[in-house]
Protein backbone atom coordinates (compact mmCIF):
# COMPACT_ATOMS: atom_id res chain seq x y z
CA UNK A 1 0.00 0.00 0.00
CA UNK A 2 1.37 3.48 -1.36
CA UNK A 3 1.89 5.56 2.13
CA UNK A 4 -0.40 9.01 2.40
CA UNK A 5 1.60 12.15 2.58
CA UNK A 6 0.76 15.16 4.31
CA UNK A 7 2.79 18.32 5.30
CA UNK A 8 0.83 18.28 9.28
CA UNK A 9 4.37 15.87 10.05
CA UNK A 10 3.14 14.33 13.17
CA UNK A 11 5.21 15.48 16.55
CA UNK A 12 6.89 12.63 16.71
CA UNK A 13 8.51 12.31 13.12
CA UNK A 14 9.16 15.87 13.33
CA UNK A 15 10.90 15.44 16.57
CA UNK A 16 12.28 12.30 14.79
CA UNK A 17 13.68 14.37 11.91
CA UNK A 18 14.73 17.27 13.85
CA UNK A 19 16.78 15.40 17.02
CA UNK A 20 19.09 13.32 14.18
CA UNK A 21 22.34 14.23 16.00
CA UNK A 22 22.32 10.68 16.57
CA UNK A 23 22.04 9.34 13.03
CA UNK A 24 25.18 7.68 11.11
CA UNK A 25 27.02 9.92 8.70
CA UNK A 26 25.86 7.30 6.02
CA UNK A 27 22.03 7.90 7.09
CA UNK A 28 19.95 7.42 3.72
CA UNK A 29 16.15 8.43 3.33
CA UNK A 30 13.46 5.64 4.02
CA UNK A 31 11.36 3.39 2.41
CA UNK A 32 13.85 2.26 0.04
CA UNK A 33 12.31 -0.56 -1.70
CA UNK A 34 14.38 -3.62 -2.43
CA UNK A 35 16.17 -4.50 -5.72
CA UNK A 36 13.11 -7.29 -6.39
CA UNK A 37 10.34 -4.55 -4.95
CA UNK A 38 12.45 -1.93 -7.14
CA UNK A 39 12.35 -4.22 -10.20
CA UNK A 40 8.48 -5.16 -9.67
CA UNK A 41 7.75 -1.28 -9.35
CA UNK A 42 9.47 -0.47 -12.48
CA UNK A 43 7.68 -2.82 -14.67
CA UNK A 44 4.62 -0.88 -13.81
CA UNK A 45 5.67 1.94 -14.96
CA UNK A 46 4.22 3.88 -18.00
CA UNK A 47 6.85 4.07 -20.85
CA UNK A 48 6.71 7.27 -22.42
CA UNK A 49 8.51 9.89 -24.17
CA UNK A 50 9.35 13.01 -21.73
CA UNK A 51 6.87 16.34 -22.84
CA UNK A 52 6.18 19.78 -21.77
CA UNK A 53 10.28 20.33 -21.56
CA UNK A 54 10.10 24.09 -22.81
CA UNK A 55 7.21 25.44 -20.36
CA UNK A 56 9.42 23.76 -17.19
CA UNK A 57 9.68 26.90 -14.62
CA UNK A 58 11.27 25.81 -11.26
CA UNK A 59 9.20 28.51 -9.50
CA UNK A 60 6.22 25.33 -10.12
CA UNK A 61 7.66 23.72 -7.54
CA UNK A 62 7.53 25.52 -4.24
CA UNK A 63 10.16 24.09 -2.04
CA UNK A 64 12.42 24.39 1.12
CA UNK A 65 9.05 25.28 2.54
CA UNK A 66 9.16 25.64 6.77
CA UNK A 67 8.81 22.30 8.24
CA UNK A 68 9.17 22.86 12.18
CA UNK A 69 9.53 25.75 13.95
CA UNK A 70 12.33 27.72 11.92
CA UNK A 71 13.63 25.05 10.24
CA UNK A 72 12.60 24.68 6.21
CA UNK A 73 13.32 21.34 4.21
CA UNK A 74 17.14 21.51 3.64
CA UNK A 75 17.77 22.40 7.05
CA UNK A 76 15.42 19.11 8.06
CA UNK A 77 17.48 17.12 5.83
CA UNK A 78 21.05 18.13 6.95
CA UNK A 79 19.80 17.29 10.47
CA UNK A 80 18.34 14.04 9.19
CA UNK A 81 21.21 12.47 7.42
CA UNK A 82 23.98 14.68 9.00
CA UNK A 83 26.10 13.29 12.07
CA UNK A 84 26.62 15.59 15.43
CA UNK A 85 24.78 18.52 13.66
CA UNK A 86 24.23 21.56 16.00
CA UNK A 87 22.29 24.44 14.49
CA UNK A 88 21.46 28.11 15.26
CA UNK A 89 18.39 29.34 16.63
CA UNK A 90 17.64 29.89 12.85
CA UNK A 91 17.93 26.29 12.42
CA UNK A 92 21.18 26.57 10.09
CA UNK A 93 23.71 23.46 10.35
CA UNK A 94 26.51 25.66 12.49
CA UNK A 95 28.80 21.80 12.55
CA UNK A 96 28.56 18.47 11.73
CA UNK A 97 29.65 15.67 9.30
CA UNK A 98 27.87 14.49 6.11
CA UNK A 99 28.70 11.70 3.98
CA UNK A 100 27.84 12.03 0.38
CA UNK A 101 26.97 8.48 -1.52
CA UNK A 102 26.98 9.74 -4.73
CA UNK A 103 30.72 10.86 -4.79
CA UNK A 104 32.18 9.21 -1.06
CA UNK A 105 33.54 12.73 0.30
CA UNK A 106 32.69 13.51 3.66
CA UNK A 107 32.13 17.66 4.75
CA UNK A 108 32.28 19.46 7.85
CA UNK A 109 30.38 22.58 6.64
CA UNK A 110 27.22 22.52 5.55
CA UNK A 111 27.73 25.14 2.64
CA UNK A 112 29.46 22.32 0.77
CA UNK A 113 26.22 20.34 0.49
CA UNK A 114 23.23 20.38 -1.65
CA UNK A 115 20.07 18.99 -1.78
CA UNK A 116 19.24 16.70 -3.91
CA UNK A 117 15.77 15.80 -5.81
CA UNK A 118 16.51 12.04 -6.54
CA UNK A 119 13.84 12.70 -9.30
CA UNK A 120 15.07 16.47 -10.46
CA UNK A 121 11.90 18.47 -10.51
CA UNK A 122 12.66 19.37 -14.55
CA UNK A 123 12.59 15.27 -15.03
CA UNK A 124 9.66 15.19 -12.94
CA UNK A 125 8.06 18.21 -14.67
CA UNK A 126 8.42 16.23 -18.19
CA UNK A 127 7.64 12.93 -17.05
CA UNK A 128 4.21 13.86 -16.29
CA UNK A 129 4.15 16.68 -13.05
CA UNK A 130 3.26 18.91 -15.85
CA UNK A 131 -0.05 18.29 -15.53
CA UNK A 132 -0.08 18.36 -11.54
CA UNK A 133 -1.32 21.04 -9.38
CA UNK A 134 1.03 23.59 -7.19
CA UNK A 135 0.09 21.98 -4.16
CA UNK A 136 0.94 18.38 -5.12
CA UNK A 137 4.28 19.89 -6.90
CA UNK A 138 5.15 21.62 -3.61
CA UNK A 139 4.56 18.23 -2.08
CA UNK A 140 6.60 16.20 -3.77
CA UNK A 141 9.81 19.06 -4.10
CA UNK A 142 9.75 18.43 -0.09
CA UNK A 143 8.89 15.19 0.49
CA UNK A 144 10.69 14.18 3.55
CA UNK A 145 8.78 10.32 3.26
CA UNK A 146 10.18 8.49 0.29
CA UNK A 147 13.99 8.67 -0.61
CA UNK A 148 13.73 11.69 -2.71
CA UNK A 149 15.75 14.11 -1.04
CA UNK A 150 19.71 13.42 -0.16
CA UNK A 151 22.62 15.63 0.86
CA UNK A 152 25.29 15.36 -1.53
CA UNK A 153 28.40 17.55 -2.23
CA UNK A 154 27.11 20.73 -4.00
CA UNK A 155 29.19 20.22 -7.62
CA UNK A 156 28.42 16.69 -8.15
CA UNK A 157 24.70 17.57 -7.46
CA UNK A 158 25.40 20.62 -10.18
CA UNK A 159 26.69 17.68 -12.34
CA UNK A 160 23.93 15.87 -12.01
CA UNK A 161 21.31 18.46 -12.46
CA UNK A 162 18.03 17.59 -14.07
CA UNK A 163 19.45 14.23 -15.93
CA UNK A 164 18.22 11.33 -15.25
CA UNK A 165 19.90 7.56 -15.14
CA UNK A 166 20.63 7.14 -19.11
CA UNK A 167 22.32 10.30 -18.80
CA UNK A 168 23.72 10.24 -15.07
CA UNK A 169 24.98 8.13 -12.66
CA UNK A 170 26.90 8.24 -9.42
CA UNK A 171 30.69 8.02 -9.20
CA UNK A 172 30.50 5.01 -6.58
CA UNK A 173 29.41 2.74 -8.66
CA UNK A 174 28.88 0.36 -5.24
CA UNK A 175 25.87 3.17 -4.89
CA UNK A 176 24.19 2.77 -8.17
CA UNK A 177 22.16 -0.30 -6.98
CA UNK A 178 20.58 2.04 -4.36
CA UNK A 179 20.21 5.17 -6.49
CA UNK A 180 18.03 2.98 -9.02
CA UNK A 181 16.17 1.69 -6.19
CA UNK A 182 15.40 5.21 -4.60
CA UNK A 183 14.48 6.70 -8.18
CA UNK A 184 11.97 3.89 -9.37
CA UNK A 185 10.67 4.10 -5.81
CA UNK A 186 9.99 8.32 -6.63
CA UNK A 187 8.70 7.51 -9.85
CA UNK A 188 6.45 4.72 -8.69
CA UNK A 189 4.97 6.43 -5.75
CA UNK A 190 4.54 9.77 -7.70
CA UNK A 191 2.97 8.24 -10.79
CA UNK A 192 5.37 9.55 -13.29
CA UNK A 193 6.38 7.99 -16.42
CA UNK A 194 10.07 6.85 -17.72
CA UNK A 195 11.24 6.68 -21.40
CA UNK A 196 12.95 3.95 -22.84
CA UNK A 197 16.00 4.45 -22.23
CA UNK A 198 15.80 5.77 -18.88
CA UNK A 199 14.08 2.71 -18.29
CA UNK A 200 17.01 0.60 -20.00
CA UNK A 201 19.34 2.23 -17.72
CA UNK A 202 17.38 1.65 -14.67
CA UNK A 203 17.58 -2.03 -15.25
CA UNK A 204 21.01 -2.25 -15.44
CA UNK A 205 21.64 -0.63 -12.43
CA UNK A 206 19.22 -3.13 -10.33
CA UNK A 207 21.70 -6.05 -12.40
CA UNK A 208 24.29 -4.61 -10.24
CA UNK A 209 22.56 -5.32 -7.04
Amino acid sequence: MRRLLTFALPAALSAALLGAAAAPASATPPNIPSAATAASRLATLTVAAESHGSTYDRDLFPHWITISGTCNTRETVLKRDGTNVTTDSACAATSGKWYSPYDGATWTQASDLDIDHMVPLAEAWASGAWSWTTSRRQSFANDLGGPQLWAVTDNVNQAKSDKDPAEWQPSVTSFRCTYARAWIQVKWYWGLTVDGSEKSALTTMLGTC
